[in-house]
């Protein structure tokens, strides 16, 4: 199949290129360089020597070259990764008088905490155990309280509502919610800093990252400053919430209903989307610069970039946060932090205290204890004249220092920076012309060539790691570096340097120009370079991308490095320039490979959950690029000033090819490891019973529904102990039936219900008994109008789907009115926390012709039974999973009715 694909690659090539016309791209090139070298014939000729005396530079021998690339390549693994996995020892029991967020404690409690097992909304683990839990720690610190200083209140309360999210409509009832504040003595503050984390989990896992690794965090913090002298201003709310997986049902309960929530002017937010590491500062505001600049002030290990803030909200990062509700129903602002490291195991049975470090969580303690109590002294949050408008950008260098400035200084900075980056190389191009004793309309023309190049340089630096992520998809070998991330080396930055540097090489080989010198050439393909950059930041300030200062860094230290040699005479002194155009690069390097290694770590894990309608490599190739190009851009034109530096091209092209046969042939490019990398499979056991508007049972049918998690599907079950024969796509099902006729589990069941696969089994699923669906009553309201009341018994989570027929409408109904406005069929999540009595609603539908006689609409019913590992011949089934499989399956039981 492989050498199949490969065979037809050069015309798919050639159709995936057509549109950049690229053969026309270098057609104008050579046609500038025809004129720039007609334009000499029409100058005298040079006379002073400036120019073959610049060229008298020998050129370093060819076998430095790839030396050259291997030195950068070098410092990212002695600089970066060591800066970017850097933790502070952990403190231990003996150091707990020093008022310091102590690791060992915090261990300790999160043992006792993931050991409880999984932790569902509903679940005696979650609602009680977990619950009992928190409580008796909280306890504990109240008895070691400061009465002297401070005042304590624990409040254990419920929530119920309903709320519009992604595709469905959220209604919960019973979740519960941990609150305690901690005052200072006597205080008549109204303004509250709030900190939240949630203790459930999804489905079979015990969360130790996420997110038991933050209520730990919390409830030491907690003890900490409940047990020193040191003051605060304002009342801190601790709340641990019960109900965040299911869509953050408990963060809304608080924000809408709880009767603290008015007083919270701020909030730190802590979750996670991995386990162990740092934990990155991802989102801020919304507005409100200034809790950046606590951020700054009082975060002792600084991990954070606007980057991320800007992609997460784009919807890149398939997960969301309780941030959310604060923001949206409380209308509080803060800071979401989040861990994110080894997102391999996260929402997976592997999320246990074993792969969390205890200096992890010393890391994370540090920084949270310090912004709760700078923030909980912060004038800002009764000030209503501090400033709320406006975003920040902000970064952290190599975790070593944080960098943060207002968005309007950012437009400013970057504005500035362009610009004087334009006017240096004007200036640079006229000193070009002078030495060279040419005219500045010559030397103004070969850097228009120049430019052409670059630009294709950028576009292939791009596009060759995108084609590469395209071909090994289409020979069904995505995700080859899931679990070998080395391989994006050869997969994704060899290509995208090789694109790079190829319009460069060529271009070097065919410019004949006896006036402008070598150096003063390549000079000018890195003032291209620099130009490009200019014209994009401009361009990505003015549509208000705060990340635009990615671009802003390298162009900072070279305009200096350039400002610097024009003032001298290393301009213009063969290849001089060149010592500090590299030194300039450092920072620029290791800032750069910094930010998108963030991505890459951060991003990996994710393509296993992501699903399989996209493919992610590209996602992931075009990152690695973007980091490439930003890391090298002003490094690798100079591969120039060696002989032969087609021998680097050939050099990465090899190491690509290697790349690819190692991801395409051998055990190191499958994606899956038991443990560390699993394959996550998601598929419930389904029994589907169809009901007629008469009563009469059309369709009884029992099978397994698979919404694989990413985009090789079930390919990697091929050829395993799974007997997946018979198994087909629903996409003909869901053509037919409302939501395909399947009991799907949650949005993200219903948004990849195309790409759902059924296999059907003969002996039928009994899953257990529940009352379910009853029809109480039905009122004829009026000659168009009827209402029907149901009373809804089932596990602790369940939806409903209801789709009216043609020529009726849905006019009202228990739940959000409004959301009538959205075009069915309509999802209604339902989730059950500690009060599981049964859910009474009401529907009315109008028939717009007048007759209520006939069939109004469909009503489906699902009922998951989460935790329940089914009959035996479903437990059989699971078993024959291999070991790299990590399995989230229950039974499901769908009914649709007719009203």
């Amino acid at each position: 199949m492989c050498l199949r694909a490969a065979a037809s690659i050069p015309r798919k090539l050639r159709d995936q290129l057509s549109w950049m016309r690229l053969d026309e791209m270098l057609r104008a090139i050579r046609n500038r360089i025809d004129s720039c070298q007609s334009k000499i014939r029409d100058e005298p000729d040079d006379v002073s020597g400036n120019a073959n005396e610049n060229d008298e530079n020998p050129k370093i021998p060819w076998y430095f070259a790839n030396g050259f690339l291997l030195f950068w390549g070098l410092l990212f693994f002695a600089a970066v990764l060591p800066f970017f996995n850097r933790l502070p020892t952990a403190l231990t029991n003996e150091d707990v008088n020093k008022n310091e967020f102590i690791a060992e404690l915090a261990y300790e409690n999160l043992y006792t905490l993931s050991n409880i097992g999984t932790k569902l909304t509903g679940s005696k683990e979650n609602e009680i155990i977990a619950v009992n839990f928190i409580l008796n720690e909280l306890n504990k610190i109240e008895e070691n309280l400061h009465d002297d200083f401070f005042d304590m209140e624990i409040d254990l309360s419920q929530a119920a509502g309903v709320f519009p999210y992604a595709t469905m409509l959220n209604v919960y009832q019973g979740v519960q919610n941990i609150a305690v504040k901690l005052s200072p003595k006597n205080s008549t503050s109204q303004t509250y800093l709030l900190v939240n984390s949630h203790f459930d989990s999804k489905p079979f896992t015990p969360s130790a990252g996420d997110a038991g690794f933050m209520i730990v965090t919390m409830l030491e913090v907690l003890r900490v400053i409940a047990s020193t002298k040191q003051p605060i201003e304002h009342p801190i709310v601790f709340l641990f919430n019960g109900a965040e997986e299911g869509m953050m049902q408990a963060s809304h309960g608080f924000a809408t209903q709880h009767k603290w929530a008015p007083y919270c002017k701020a909030v730190i937010n802590l979750d996670a989307a991995g386990s162990g590491g740092r934990e990155i500062l991802f989102q801020s505001g919304p507005n409100n610069p200034w809790l950046v600049d606590y951020y700054k002030k009082y975060a002792k290990h600084p991990f954070a970039t606007t980057m991320a803030e800007e992609i997460f909200q784009a919807g890149i990062i398939p997960s969301d946060t309780d941030f959310r509700h604060f923001n949206l129903y409380g209308k509080i602002p803060g800071l979401d932090l989040a861990q994110c490291f080894n997102g391999y195991v996260y929402h997976t049975k592997y999320d246990l205290i074993d792969v969390i470090p205890r200096e992890s969580l010393q890391n994370t303690g540090d920084n949270v204890l310090s912004l709760v109590r700078g923030l909980a002294n912060a004038t800002e949050l009764s000030d209503k004249s501090a400033p709320v408008m406006g975003h920040a950008v902000f970064f952290d260098f190599l975790g070593l220092y944080f960098i943060h400035y207002s968005e309007t200084t950012g437009i400013v900075l970057n504005l500035a920076i362009a610009i004087a980056t334009l006017i240096l190389i004007s200036v640079s191009i006229w000193r070009m012309a002078k030495v060279s004793n040419a005219s500045v309309s010559h030397v103004a023309c070969w850097f228009s060539v120049t430019v052409i190049v670059q630009v294709i340089s950028f576009i292939l630096g791009l596009l060759f790691p995108a084609v590469v992520a395209w071909f090994m998809d289409s020979l069904g070998q995505s995700l080859t570096y899931f679990s070998s991330p080395m391989l994006i080396i050869g997969l994704f930055v060899c290509p995208s340097l090789i694109g790079l540097s190829l319009p460069l090489v060529v271009y070097s080989s065919i410019h004949r120009n006896k006036k402008i010198s070598t150096a003063y050439h390549i000079q000018l393909g890195l003032h291209s370079h620099a130009a490009i950059l200019s014209l994009l930041v401009i361009f990505l300030t003015a549509l208000g991308i705060r990340s635009t200062y990615v671009l802003v860094i390298p162009l900072i230290f070279y305009s200096l490095a350039l400002a610097i040699n024009l003032l001298t005479t290393l301009h213009d002194r063969g290849f001089a320039w060149m010592a500090l155009l590299k030194a300039g690069q450092l920072i620029p390097f290791l800032c750069s490979s910094y930010s998108f290694y963030i991505f890459i770590v951060v991003l990996t894990p994710m393509g296993g959950r992501a699903g399989s309608a996209a493919n992610r490599d590209v996602l992931i190739a075009v990152l690695t690029a973007t980091g490439t190009i930003l890391s090298f851009g002003f490094l690798l034109p100079l591969i120039n000033i060696f002989r032969r530096p087609s021998f680097v091209i050939y050099s990465l092209l090899a190491v690509t090819v290697l790349a690819m046969i190692l991801g395409c042939f051998t055990p190191i490019g499958f994606p899956y490891r038991a443990k560390t990398n699993g394959h996550r499979v998601a598929y419930l056991q389904v029994r589907n019973i169809f009901y007629e508007y008469d009563g009469t049972l059309s369709k009884d049918e029992s099978g397994y529904l698979f919404s694989f998690q990413d985009r090789r599907e079930e390919r990697p079950l091929l050829g395993t102990k799974v007997n997946l024969t018979g198994l087909v796509s629903i996409k003909s099902k869901c053509e037919t039936e409302m939501m395909c006729g399947m009991p799907l589990y949650d949005y993200r069941f219903t948004k990849s219900r195309l790409q759902s696969k059924w296999l059907p089994r003969s002996e039928p699923i009994v899953p257990p008994e529940i009352r379910g669906l009853e029809l109480l009553n039905k009122t004829i309201l009026n000659a168009t109008n009827v209402r029907f009341e149901f009373n809804l018994t089932g596990p602790s989570h369940m939806s409903l789907f209801i789709q009216p027929y043609d020529n009726v409408k849905i006019s009202n109904w228990s739940f959000i009115p409004s959301y009538l406005n959205m075009p069915p069929p309509f999802h209604i999540y339902l989730t059950y926390g500690i009060d599981n009595s049964p859910y009474n609603f009401f529907v009315e539908a109008s028939s717009l012709h007048g007759d209520l006689g006939f069939p109004l609409f469909q009503m489906g019913v699902s009922a998951h039974f989460i935790g329940n590992e089914g009959d035996a011949q479903s437990v059989k089934f699971a078993s024959s999973f291999p070991s790299y499989s990590i399995l989230a399956q229950w039974p499901a039981l769908y009914k649709r009715y007719v009203f």
